[in-house]
């Protein structure tokens, strides 16, 4: 990746990234106690909103990890994509009214907090928080791959360190990410996502457009890859290179399961008021269908120019996005990109290390009966913690970037969609069917991730799974069927009063 041979393209990183930080100077200004820190004073608008609820998506998994799996799985990894017709209105209407309404009763500033107040349980609000820091270091880490793989292209660590580059990259990443969160916390990440999610609305069309321009249209695509011996026709159809278990398991993940997601359902606590909710499908729905367009654009645009012999094979998967905006987008907008994809990445990095900071000194404490510490000064020292052990995921892990968040993202979707989705809208689940849920969810997807790829023991079996069952959608299942059947056979809860008046709206 040649990139210090345009200079275009570092100087408008290197600026961008400065623009960031000011913002994140400017946030420790503006971040004077807790509530700032953790729910950016509850005082963002739709627009603020929006957009930072669909950059806590979008990032590193979309504009690298995405078309870095179309170059793995074929026009079936697009089945990831599908749910966004839909999820923004999913989240609005089925958990986001009801969770910005108990904000207004309550200090609630975590997800955990919000387990706590529906089923007045510090078993369950406690088990939520350690389903959140497990799940927060996952796809904290698949941020930091991608982050490492953008700063490898940009400044051309690969050239210069060989195979220690990305440890490397992945190091510098962090300390600007954890600097940028200790000092603002969630201020600095709500601004930055309304700033880098414009600029990647506008600059998604700009790539598609040359992705498309770069293979001949797409029906020059098709063409291109039907005719090559490396794809061929498979690689065009949906079911062609993967399992029909995996392709609907993404589709049902990436839909329900994004009812689970602490770092999107967050942002509904900051909201300044609940009016701003009946735009926010828009805005979100809008937002993600424009950014989707890249991994589309270049996800197809790269194996057509390798396959047509205008692209050298890639080393990794995860190297099309930066090779292609290298090689076949104007620098200016190239550089403009890659500075969008790291503002990207480190604000969505913000808001996970937002929510396990507070998981470990907030959450965690208050479900153990022990007086929390100083919030703010203890949250700024959690967030290097939890980032140090995202990094050591991260590259321990060893996977393509969209691989480790689906892991993470089926993590948050099997502990926690089933005790917060149902348990916000039907009032006869338990604590009890609420802690089983969560425990059954996060035992079941952790185990099977960890056995599917166990190497101490060669002569272990692979799980019991059928070919191409994901593990995520097998354990929300499981959590989904024990909250059901438990809250079914088990004597209503009584409830608070507020917490009854919410449910019944």
């Amino acid at each position: 990746m040649p990139v210090l041979d345009q200079p275009g393209i570092l100087w408008t990183a290197l600026i961008y990234l400065a623009l960031v930080i000011a913002i994140g100077v400017w946030s420790l200004r503006r971040t004077r106690d807790a509530r700032d820190f953790f729910i950016a004073g509850q005082s963002i608008g739709l627009l603020v909103a929006g957009m930072a609820t669909m950059s806590a998506a979008f990032s590193g998994f979309v504009f690298i990890g995405g078309p870095g799996l179309v170059q793995r799985m074929g026009v079936a990894a697009l089945f990831i994509c599908v749910p966004v017709s839909f999820t923004s209105g999913l989240l609005a209407w089925v958990v986001g009214k009801r969770l910005r309404l108990l904000a207004e009763v309550r200090p609630i500033y975590t997800i955990p907090d919000a387990l706590q107040a529906r089923y007045g349980s510090r078993s369950v609000a406690g088990l939520g928080a350690c389903a959140v820091l497990v799940g927060t270091v996952a796809y904290l880490g698949a941020q930091l791959l991608a982050l490492g793989i953008v700063i490898e292209a940009v400044f051309g660590t690969r050239e210069l360190f060989g195979a220690a580059s990305l440890p490397i990259a992945v190091g510098v990443g962090l300390l600007v990410i954890v600097f940028y969160a200790v000092a603002g916390g969630m201020v600095a990440g709500v601004y930055t996502d309304l700033f880098q999610g414009l600029l990647m609305v506008f600059a998604a069309a700009a790539v598609f457009f040359y992705a498309l321009r770069s293979g001949g249209g797409i029906s020059g695509i098709a063409r291109t890859l039907a005719e090559s011996p490396e794809y061929g026709p498979s690689f065009l159809d949906p079911l062609g290179n993967v399992p029909i278990l995996t392709a609907v398991g993404f589709f049902f993940l990436f839909g329900v399961g994004t009812l689970g997601q602490p770092h999107m359902l967050h942002k509904f606590f900051m909201l300044d008021r609940l009016s701003t909710l009946k735009w926010m499908p828009a805005v979100i729905g809008l937002g993600q269908t424009m950014c989707v367009l890249i991994w589309i654009g270049i996800g197809l645009a790269v194996p057509a120019l390798i396959a047509g012999g205008g692209m050298a094979p890639l080393a990794s998967p995860d190297d099309a996005s930066p090779r292609f905006l290298l090689e076949s987008t104007p620098e200016l907008l190239a550089g403009l990109v890659f500075a969008g994809i790291l503002a990207a990445i480190m604000s969505t990095a913000d808001s996970f290390l937002n929510i396990g900071a507070a998981a470990l000194v907030r959450d965690l404490p208050a479900a153990l009966g022990r007086r929390r510490p100083n919030q703010l000064v203890a949250g700024r020292i959690a967030v290097v913690g939890v980032a140090l052990a995202a990094a050591i995921f991260a590259l321990a892990y060893g996977d393509l970037i969209a691989l480790v968040g689906t892991f993470a993202f089926g993590t948050f979707a099997a502990a926690l969609t089933p005790a917060v989705a149902i348990g916000w809208n039907w009032k006869r689940v338990t604590p009890g069917a609420a802690g089983a849920s969560i425990v059954v969810g996060l035992v079941t997807n952790l185990s099977l991730e960890l056995w599917a790829r166990q190497t101490w023991w060669p002569g272990l079996p692979k799980p019991p799974l059928p070919p191409g069952a994901l593990p995520g959608v097998v354990a929300v299942a499981a959590s989904l069927s024990v909250l059901m059947i438990w809250s079914w056979l088990a004597t209503p809860s009584r409830l608070e009063p507020d917490v009854e008046r919410i449910l019944e709206l």
